[in-house]
């Protein structure tokens, strides 16, 4: 990687200036090199001179200077660099060697990293209750936990995804309770549609008649226990409930190796080994007094301090982990799976083969080596942040600070809907919100297999030659480069007519740039003119938008470094359409097939490349590589 090997051999010089000088280098200082917004200020560039002037007592200018004459003597990093230039008021600038670049293994795709059998990471996403039809919210997690396995997946790390399914939850009690004692009529297509409806009809029957709720108790009673009617019926509609989903997340490309299901941690006894582990420690004890009398809790590190998350009423809650009546809390089951995850606990799983593939917990089944990880990474918005960091305390009070450390949550926005699409859903915008929650209670919100529906109709209608790869594809493609080119922590404002576009910034503008390279060097090889013809790399015959377009592709392994490092799909979907802009105004003002046949060769070689560039970023979005559209 270029910027890698650049920022190395700045630090060596900066090294043996600081040594030469007898001056102490300060801790904090960090090098750090650029991509200049210029080209004319070069390929790379850095402020180290400027950061070193004071320390130095040197000016930046003849600091950069005297970098630059090292670099030039020691061979401008491995020949890599055609020229170095210390600028006023003091950057160095680097301008890359192309000849050198497109001859040496620096060019995309880039190769995997070697890494020990010992890095595996446990990746948990989707998680939807399995009480209802998904929707596009959940979907977003998904999209970013499939993009997110696949690009640590090509770091080198061994990568297993698990999708926990909480089959014990007050959601699929109501959904039972909904199904028992309201009527929902109609023509439904899925299970999960005629759930969807359940659901909200009973969520307004316990307005409507109070009792009713008391069922709910009743339920969860009953499918805790796993023994009667109630318990069967439950786990029923769970599993038909999951199927449906994960047929659904298969239409993105999205997979699985274990599903995790949160009976089987409360049969395999995970929080009866992790309560006596606790219980040794002097942060977890039993209150007994007060509004909490009765539970047994986890203390916060910080209380006594400075007013905390926790220390709000709102957040109390998350650090019961076993309530006054003896239930366990959400966060007591989750902190017993994550233990379990890392390999701390002595109790496991017997799982099942669910399909191929992909494994399930059971109740009866086979020893697996399964968890056990080095990383955990959890994708859960941003609602989700304070049990999260539950989870971490119990690791860390229970001495298991490396562990901790190497937990993750990925947090994200949640998705909520435009006013357009809110409106057309039905609902009251009279407010003038600038978005709308989603809400499965009161049956709001755009269903997955709808939203998919709804996308492969504008695709199709689109399509004036369908060739190659079916619409459904191509809108699943789209709505996928949709939720993910949004940085993390953004809310998403869903709004159906944005998401069913197919120029401009989305998914369907990249398959068409891939497409397009594959059209033309498929046309390369059939053409009795140009078979002959070896695609080679001509640095003299660089116009400007070959260089632009050359540029950005040099840069493509340290963006895919920062994206895995940061774990922000985002970064490669930025990426991606720049790449993709890139190569169509190169498309447009060099073409590839016509003039001399050094001019040709030299332009089939940047297609190549271009290609088997952006088959990379594709690939690590999960979206698909079409031959043709």
């Amino acid at each position: 990687m270029i910027q890698q090997l650049l920022t190395i051999e700045i630090e060596q010089h900066v090294e043996a200036m600081f040594q030469e000088s007898g001056t102490q280098r300060p801790a904090n200082l960090k090098i750090l090199t650029e991509h200049p917004a210029h080209p004319e200020h070069g390929d790379y560039s850095s402020n180290i001179a400027m950061l070193l002037a004071k320390i130095l007592r040197k000016s930046p200018l003849q600091i950069a200077g005297e970098l630059q004459s090292r670099i030039e003597q020691n061979g401008l990093v491995q020949g890599l660099f055609s020229k170095a230039a210390a600028v006023a008021p003091g950057f160095l600038n680097f301008y890359i060697n192309w000849e050198a670049w497109a001859d040496g293994e620096f060019q995309a795709p880039t190769k995997r990293t070697s890494r020990s059998k010992q890095s595996k990471v446990l990746v948990e996403h989707t998680s939807i209750n399995p009480n209802k039809a998904a929707h596009v919210g959940h979907l977003r997690n998904s999209c970013i936990g499939d993009s997110l396995s696949r690009m640590l997946s090509h770091a080198g790390y061994e990568v297993e995804v698990h999708n926990y399914i909480d089959d014990l939850g007050n959601q699929l009690a109501d959904t039972v309770v909904g199904i028992l004692h309201t009527q929902t009529e109609g023509s439904f297509p899925r299970f999960g549609d005629f759930c969807w409806e359940t659901y909200a009809k009973v969520n307004q029957a316990y307005k409507d008649q109070p009792a009713l709720a008391e069922q709910r108790s009743v339920v969860l009673h009953a499918i805790e226990s796993g023994t009667s009617n109630l318990a069967w019926m439950g786990a029923l509609v769970a599993e038909r409930i999951v199927r449906e989903q994960l047929e659904e997340m298969k239409q993105f490309g999205i997979s699985y190796d274990v599903l995790v299901w949160e009976s089987s941690i409360v049969r395999a006894g995970f929080w009866d080994t992790t309560f006596e582990l606790l219980s040794k420690t002097e942060m977890f004890h039993k209150v007994t007094e007060g509004k909490l009398a009765g539970c047994w809790v986890l203390k916060n590190l910080e209380e006594g301090g400075a007013e905390t998350p926790a220390d709000n009423q709102d957040f109390q809650g998350d650090k019961v982990l076993v309530r006054s009546n003896g239930i366990l809390t959400y966060t007591a089951k989750d902190i017993a799976y994550h233990l379990w995850k890392f390999g701390l606990l002595e109790n496991d799983f017997v799982y099942k083969k669910w399909e191929d593939g992909l494994w399930s917990t059971a109740a009866q089944g086979s020893k697996k080596t399964i968890g056990r990880a080095d990383m955990v990474i959890n994708v859960i918005d941003y609602r989700q942040q304070y049990p999260q960091e539950m989870v971490k305390l119990a690791l860390e009070v229970l001495g298991y600070q490396q562990q901790a450390s190497q937990l993750k949550h990925v947090s994200y926005g949640v998705v909520s809907l435009s006013p357009d699409t809110a409106a057309g859903l039905g609902l009251d915008t009279s407010e003038g919100k600038s978005s709308y929650a989603m809400s499965g209670r009161q049956g709001i919100g755009i269903k997955v297999a709808d939203l998919l529906d709804r996308m492969e109709k504008v695709i199709d209608a689109k399509r004036s030659r369908k060739a190659g790869i079916s619409s459904r594809s191509i809108a699943a493609a789209a709505i996928r480069y949709y939720l993910l080119k949004y940085q993390l922590q953004t809310e998403v404002i869903f709004d159906l007519e944005q998401a069913t576009e197919v120029t401009g910034n989305t998914g369907v503008y990249l398959l068409y740039a891939y497409a397009r390279a594959n059209r033309i060097l498929d046309k390369a090889k059939v053409d009795d003119r140009l078979q002959a013809i070896a695609a080679k790399f001509h640095g003299t015959l660089l116009e400007d938008q070959e260089y632009q377009l050359l540029r950005h592709i040099a840069y493509w392994p340290e963006t895919l470094e920062n994206a895995t490092a940061q774990l922000a799909p985002s970064l490669i979907c930025h990426y991606a359409f720049e790449l993709a802009s890139l190569f169509n105004h190169f498309y447009s003002a060099c073409p590839v097939l016509k003039g001399s046949e050094e001019s040709i060769s030299h332009r089939l070689w940047i297609t190549q490349t271009v290609k088997a560039t952006l088959h990379e970023a594709l690939e690590l979005l999960g979206m698909p590589t079409p031959k043709r559209l």
